[in-house]
């Protein structure tokens, strides 16, 4: 069954890729419709819509996801629920596969849904209490997406129709409040302040499902919707909402990793940051930009998990960078690949995120920034670059540095060839994707400080990420005197707590009072089952009635001549 589908897949991804391409060259799109139901002459229909953009994305997702198949059988090769775990990994990429081609909000919903449906059963595959608090925390927080989904679905009612085409860049009054809607369910999916913890507590799920989370499914599906509706969201009032929180979470996910220690949860710091890179160049309305470093992104970010995986398979499942090291004399391909993504993670030139990234940061520079974002930006720049060599340095370079005697090596062929496959991907991608959606060069026209400034951060943050980290070991107890700081950079600002704590005292706490005194005291009291009991009282006299006793004949009899004594 593994093999079959990763055949079925890259079929997939390939066939996509033509059919792409072609449509890209033509200038054609197809939109397939059928109505299901007329409700108020307003038709609930199922539609497809195949365009260019949409079937790259599919072949981007069938290509990672047949990698990752392929991955599982060397990672997962000793599980008991091998076949559970595939048939969750398919019906995984299925949800993402309907959600890219549907243009309608009702069939958005199937595949939002079943993304957070089956991601939760991901998440608590491992059954633990940290699995199940996590996979509680990402279940609750995309279900605030799910309900502004909802939510926006009643509201289209108005505007006649669930196609969301027709309406993009309509300035009316229902339109304005469908964009905030699905505004906020993008940030919940996409882990954008304030909806961030998730994003990290997700880590819990096998590492195969972390690589296929994190570059081109779950967390990407909320800025492809984005993406979608990207014509009404220029000029609108969430723009700059969105530009500013998209710049603070990019902030705040690069500061977050610099003080992390989880080799997985490091990666997903990596993830949200570039996130934010996203966010914040689709809310200054550059969609096609942001679909551009959305599709380099999900290659080097699967191989990364990928190669992360690697390691922690050989180490004896540690993800403690500290108790790692020197791994570049043991596992050559894993260390090559993972250097390779995290310099495509950086925007090193002519790797696949230096073409996405380098035009973002450009493009950026050159649009009317507040002073806010603008350093924002930069700074999380830095700081992309500044983590990745901190775990370069921690866990790639150095002594060997484990607790115990393992056998560390790349032995796993299963696990090697789709990181090598997913290494070319991040080496070619980014070139052979621009070279294809921007044919003609983009004109940025920029002072020589801003142009170097891109470069320069990098090159600080390097540097800064190495040498300090090599000469911190002499001083580890000078982080005591920051301990404040380094415990609330490293806690990604107290969000996790805010997320789990506050919410479970504050707003749990207060529903849970409310089901036991209204849902299910005074309102089930005169409601349900209050009804349940007069009924069945009522039935019991009628059918006492209705059995002609004498007795029931004669107390009625007694009744009425008491009442016309009465009354005479």
């Amino acid at each position: 069954m593994n093999l079959s589908s990763m055949v079925f897949l890259l079929i997939m991804a390939v066939v996509g890729l033509v059919v792409s391409l072609s449509l890209l060259f033509s200038g054609c799109c197809y939109f397939l419709d059928w109505e299901l139901i007329s409700l108020n002459s307003a038709s609930v229909e199922m539609a497809l819509v195949i365009d260019w953009m949409s079937m790259m994305f599919m072949s981007f997702v069938c290509f990672i996801s047949s990698m990752v198949l392929f991955y599982s059988g060397g990672y997962m090769s000793g599980d008991y629920n091998m076949g559970r775990f595939m048939y969750l990994v398919l019906g995984f990429v299925l949800s993402m596969l309907l959600l890219i081609i549907s243009p309608n909000m009702i069939s958005i919903l199937l595949g939002w849904d079943g993304l957070g449906l089956v991601s939760y059963a991901l998440v608590i595959y491992y059954q633990n209490e940290k699995s199940a608090g996590a996979g509680m925390l990402t279940a609750l927080s995309n279900r605030v997406g799910d309900v502004a989904i909802l939510l926006s679905i009643s509201l289209m009612l108005s505007l006649g129709g669930w196609n969301f085409y027709f309406y993009v860049g309509e300035e009316c009054l229902a339109s304005g409040y469908v964009i905030f809607l699905v505004v906020l369910a993008a940030m919940t999916k996409s882990a954008q302040i304030p909806f961030s913890a998730w994003l990290p507590a997700a880590m819990a799920a096998p590492t195969p499902v972390s690589a296929l989370v994190h570059s081109s499914t779950l967390v990407t599906a909320g800025v492809y919707l984005l993406i979608r509706f990207s014509p009404s969201l220029a000029g609108s009032i969430t723009s700059p909402i969105l530009l500013l929180l998209g710049c603070l979470t990019m902030f705040m996910a690069g500061l977050g990793a610099n003080f992390e220690t989880d080799l997985k949860k490091i990666i997903a710091l990596s993830t949200l940051s570039q996130l934010g890179v996203m966010i914040t160049i689709l809310s200054l309305g550059w969609a096609t930009l942001a679909f551009f470093h959305l599709l380099t992104h999900a290659l080097f970010k699967a191989l990364l998990f990928m190669c992360a995986g690697s390691i922690i398979h050989s180490v004896g499942d540690y993800q403690d960078i500290r108790m790692m090291g020197g791994l570049v004399s043991f596992m050559p391909i894993s260390v090559v690949c993972i250097n390779l993504a995290n310099l495509a993670l950086c925007g090193f030139p002519f790797l696949a995120g230096f073409y996405s990234k380098d035009l973002i940061l450009e493009v950026a520079f050159l649009n009317p920034l507040n002073e806010i974002c603008f350093w924002l930006l930069v700074l999380s720049t830095g700081l992309t670059v500044c983590y990745s060599f901190r775990l370069v340095y921690y866990s790639l370079s150095g002594d060997y540095n484990l607790s115990s005697v393992s056998s560390v090596g790349d032995s796993d062929t299963l696990m090697t060839w789709p990181m090598l496959g997913l290494g070319l991907g991040a080496i070619a991608g980014g070139s052979v994707v621009s070279w294809l959606v921007f044919p003609a060069p983009s004109m940025v026209c920029l002072t020589l400080f801003m142009k170097l400034l891109a470069l320069g951060v990098s090159l600080v943050g390097g540097f800064v990420g190495y040498l300090l980290n090599l000469m911190a070991e002499n001083y580890k107890l000078q982080s005591l005197s920051l301990y404040p700081v380094v415990v609330f950079s490293g806690s990604m600002w107290f969000m996790p707590l805010l997320s789990t704590i506050g919410v479970s005292q504050r707003v749990l706490g207060g529903g849970l009072v409310y089901t036991q005194l209204g849902d299910g005291g005074w309102s089930e009291y005169f409601g349900g089952q209050g009804i349940y009991g007069a009924l069945m009282k009522s039935s019991g006299y009628l059918q006492a009635v209705q059995e002609n006793s004498i007795k029931v004949y004669l107390v009625i009899l007694l009744v009425w001549l008491v009442g016309l004594l009465l009354v005479v």
